[in-house]
C-alpha cells in the first residue's frame, strides 16, 4: 500500500490543529503522532483526496478500522458515524463531568462515542491527570 506524501499528512495534521478529529485529544497530551484515516476506507471506495482524510490518534483509528456506520445506542438505528470533513464537532459532540467524558448529541455522535470506545476506561483516567494539568477538554 502507497503511503501519503508527507505534504498530504501535514496539512491534514495542521487542518486538525495537531488533535484527533473524533476524541479532540492533541497529539501533545496524549504524546504520540497522530495517523492520517480515510473516513470512508480506502477498502470500501474511499480515496486519498484530502476531503476523506482526518487526523486520528491511534486509538480512534483502531477501534473505527473500517467501519462507517455503527448503532445509535438510544435509538437502535444504523447511523453514519462522525464525518469530520462534513460534521461540525461541537453540534455532534461535547464534554461532560468537566471532560472526562465525551457525549454525542446526535445518533452519530452517540454512535461514534460508543463504536470508537471514546470513554473507554483508560482514556478517562488520562482525561482525570490531563484535566488537573489545564491540558485538557480543548478550547473549541
Amino acid at each position: 500500500m502507497a503511503s501519503l506524501p508527507d505534504p498530504v499528512r501535514e496539512q491534514v495534521f495542521a487542518r486538525a490543529e495537531h488533535r484527533c478529529e473524533y476524541c479532540h485529544t492533541s497529539r501533545r497530551v496524549i504524546g504520540m503522532p497522530l495517523v492520517v484515516d480515510h473516513v470512508v476506507p480506502k477498502a470500501l471506495g474511499g480515496s486519498d483526496d484530502l476531503d476523506n482524510l482526518c487526523a486520528a490518534c491511534y486509538r480512534c483509528n483502531e477501534y473505527k478500522g473500517t467501519r462507517t456506520h455503527a448503532a445509535d445506542p438510544a435509538s437502535g438505528e444504523y447511523v453514519p458515524l462522525f464525518n469530520p470533513r462534513i460534521h461540525v464537532w461541537r453540534e455532534h459532540l461535547t464534554w461532560a463531568n468537566g471532560g472526562t467524558h465525551l457525549v454525542g448529541l446526535t445518533p452519530n455522535g452517540r454512535a461514534t462515542v460508543v463504536a470508537l470506545h471514546l470513554n473507554n476506561e483508560y482514556v478517562v483516567e488520562s482525561r482525570v491527570l490531563w484535566i488537573a494539568r489545564h491540558w485538557h477538554p480543548p478550547i473549541e
